[in-house]
Formats: structure tokens, sequence, C-alpha cells
């Protein structure tokens, strides 16, 4: 049980309408009632209530600010402990007053995520939707946040205790034949455990096949921007992220570093990168650009080739393409300029021979569209449902599960082999706590800290 009582600020720092002054423990209601000067004292509040009065220094009866108090008493809580928001006027002065004086009347400051982790601590959540709380605060897009929200309310907690189930029935019956031999045929048992467990491998690697999407949803799809100088990179990439992020001019090597930027692409998360044009470079600065370019490309997670399509492909598209290929990088092909080709019937004709590219006219916002939906489309091949099915979208669970697989494929190699049933319910159980990591029934404590110090104070 923890017996002391936090303070922080729940709202982020600087101007604004109001703060939220939170604070949770066993003193919490005491604490205010020493600072608060309302109709009534806080301890005869209801909880769940709002209250409006003062804060007021009980050492020189200062009037610090007129607030809302917020009472909520345990276990309805979020930490489920007594919590107490105060809501007053924003900016940093006067949250900061009045936390100075939560401290000084008993409560310590909060370290961060530390009202999260009193939560887990407390048994209201498990640590996965623990983290799910820092995904929905860092989510960029609704439906990351969607994603978050649904494991927050327990999609993944509710799958991975499932899991756990099963494997404790089946160690459950192993430990009859272990203790009573008499009662249970041991090549039932072990029957039963490859049967079972050939079905929760299939369930894994549902979960682990999940990992790319989901944690293309959670950290964004990395698209890079590539072709040689002067081929319309910059105007895409000022068309895409709607803002002059990149500096447009006829005069080739105009772009000179990477430009980086993060846009919402239909609900995708996508960080959207502007490259150097590939080419003998005129000058060091240049060169170094190039370079830039070429290890952009390397940690791409998809790459826009673009050309000017009124120009033949030339050694430098080549260059690039070898690269993309080099690299084993998907790419979209798009050719860019068609209001340069005047002649229908030759356009028509390039498009028969490059029918996978794609055709743009980026000054007439033509064609953009569809590269939009291309980019979507990738990032969500052969993941119809995901809107419905549960997605792993934190590299510590895909880690953790990836572990837990290894151990139930040593259970199934354990059987065929005829090996002893002990030998067995020693995988089974080593699976059981690497699940266990996921939701925190057997999370080491430094990986528990290591999890809410990434938080924000107040949160």
């Amino acid at each position: 049980m923890i017996n002391d009582t936090i303070a922080g600020v729940s709202t982020a720092v600087g101007n604004s309408g109001i703060s939220v002054i939170r604070m949770s423990g066993s003193d919490s209601v005491s604490i205010a009632d020493k600072i608060f000067k309302g109709k009534k004292k806080v301890k005869e509040q209801e909880s769940h209530t709002i209250q409006y009065g003062k804060i007021i220094s009980p050492e020189t009866n200062e009037v610090i600010d007129e607030v809302l108090l917020t009472k909520m008493v345990a276990p309805r809580t979020y930490t489920r402990e007594d919590v107490i928001e105060i809501s007053s006027h924003g900016g940093y002065s006067i949250a900061r007053s009045i936390l100075d004086l939560l401290y000084r009347m008993g409560a310590r400051p909060a370290e961060p995520g530390e009202f999260t982790k009193r939560a887990f601590l407390n048994g209201r959540i498990d640590l996965s939707q623990a983290e799910a709380v820092m995904d929905i605060i860092q989510a960029r897009t609704d439906r990351v946040s969607k994603v978050a929200v649904r494991q927050l309310e327990g999609s993944l907690s509710n799958k991975i205790s499932n899991i756990r189930e099963r494997i404790i029935n089946i160690l459950s019956h192993i430990e009859v034949n272990l203790d009573y031999p008499e009662y249970d045929d041991e090549e039932v048992s072990a029957s039963m455990a490859e049967s079972e467990t050939i079905q929760i491998l299939d369930e894994l690697d549902k979960l682990i096949d999940s990992f790319n999407f989901g944690k293309l949803l959670r950290e964004g799809m990395e698209v890079v921007i590539a072709g040689r100088p002067n081929v319309g990179k910059s105007s895409l990439m000022n068309r895409l992220s709607r803002k002059n992020r990149s500096i447009v001019t006829d005069i080739p090597g105009t772009t000179r570093d990477i430009i980086e930027e993060y846009i919402n692409i239909k609900g995708i998360p996508v960080k959207l990168v502007d490259t150097a044009g590939v080419r003998e470079a005129e000058d060091k600065v240049e060169k170094i650009g190039v370079e830039r370019t070429i290890k952009a490309l390397e940690g791409a997670d998809l790459v826009i080739m673009i050309s000017d399509i009124s120009e033949p492909l030339g050694q430098e598209d080549q260059t690039i393409l070898s690269k993309i290929k080099e690299y084993n990088k998907p790419y979209i092909m798009v050719f860019n300029k068609t209001d340069l080709i005047e002649e229908e019937r030759r356009l028509e004709e390039i498009k028969r021979e490059n029918p996978k590219a794609l055709y743009l006219s980026v000054t007439e916002d033509k064609g953009v569209e569809e590269l939009e939906d291309a980019i979507v489309k990738y990032a969500t091949e052969n993941n119809q449902d995901i809107d419905n099915q549960v997605l792993v979208t934190n590299a510590r669970h895909e880690n953790h599960l990836r572990r837990a697989k290894s151990f139930l494929e040593s259970v199934l190699t354990s059987v065929r082999n005829n090996m002893t049933l002990d030998i067995i319910a020693l995988d089974l159980k080593a699976s059981l706590e690497e699940l266990g990591s996921i939701t925190g029934d057997h999370a080491d404590e430094d990986v528990v800290n290591a999890i809410f110090s990434r938080f924000c104070i107040g949160k």
C-alpha cells in the first residue's frame, strides 16, 4: 500500500484558460481542507462533485486564486486512492503557487507517470493498459487514438488473459498427472498439451503478425520522396503536407538537406521526407545532401520515386532506382508534370509503357489524391479488419510474444519427442511468465519504472 500523497499539474505548462492540479493519496482531503475555503469543508463534500471556492494560504491568509475543486473518494478514482483536482486559472504562476502550497501542507511532488503508476499498482489497470495511456496522449491521428483507446479498454489484456488461462489449464492437467499419476494418463495429458498448444500458437502468430501495422500506426510510416533535381519533389512535399516546407524554384539542386514533416494521410501517420536530388554534385554542400538522400532511402518504409514525364528516364533516375532495389525498399513510381504533355495520345502511350506508375501534375493538383490512396493502400495491405482486430503496437509486447511462442514451440518438440511431463511443464511456465510480463503479472520492477518514467508529470 502506498501511504504518501502526491501532487502535480496535469495540464500543459504555459498560458491557458485553466490549469488542473491533481492530488492523490490518503491525505488528499485533509490537505485540501487546509487551503480551500468553500461553502463546505472538503471532507463534508460528496464524492464526485465539484465545489466553487478560494485557495487561501493558511500561513498569510492571502487569497491565491478562485477555483473549482473536484473531490473523488477511493476506490472509484483513476488511482483507486482519494483524489482531489483543483481547476485554477491558467498560467505558470498561479499553478506553481498552489502546488508549492500543497507541498508545504504535506503532499510531495509527483514523479513522471506516477498517477498512472499508482493506478497500475493498485490494480485498476494492467501494464499494457498503462502504456496505452501514453499512446493516447501521443497519438497523431484519430485511427491511432482509437487503437490506443481499445487497448486501454482491455482489448489486448483480455486476449493475453484468455491465452494465459488456456496455458494454465494445460498445466493443471499436467500437475495432476505428476502429483497423482494413478488418476490420469500421461499420454492423454501430453496429447492434450499438443493440441491446445497448436491452437495457442496460432493465436500468438496473429498477434505477432499484427505488429508491423501496429508499429506503423503508433510510430508512423517513413515515406521518402526521391528523384533527380527539379522533378517536383519539393512541390509534392508542400502539397502533401499542406505547408510551404520546401523551397521551390526552377534551379536544380535547391534542396541541399533532408526536410521532414509529420502528416496525417487518411488516418495513417506519415513522416514525410523531402530529399536532395541525386546527381553528380557540383559543390561540397550539395554532395553532403546527396549522401543524406542515400541514407534516407536506406531507412525508408516506402519510397515515392518521382520523375519528370516530359523527359526520358536518365542515368540519375536509374541510380536512384538501383539504390531502392539494393535496399529492397517498396516504392511507388510517380511521373510528374503531366501538364507539359500537350498530346493526349502521347500521354496514353507513356501510361501503357508504365502501367503500374502514377501520373501527377502537382502544379494543377491532379493525381495527388490517387497517390495518397496508394500510400494508404500500402500501409493497410493485409490488414482489412484493422478497426476490429487486436493490434500489437508496442515493441516490448511483441518481444514477449515472440519469446512465449518460442517456449510453446519447445513444448511441441518435447511432446513429439516423448519427453517427460515435468520438462513440458517448465516450458509452459516460461511462456506463462513471458505473457505475464506484457500485462505486468511478471514484470520486472526496473521495466515498470522505465515505462512510467517516459510519462509526463501529472499523468
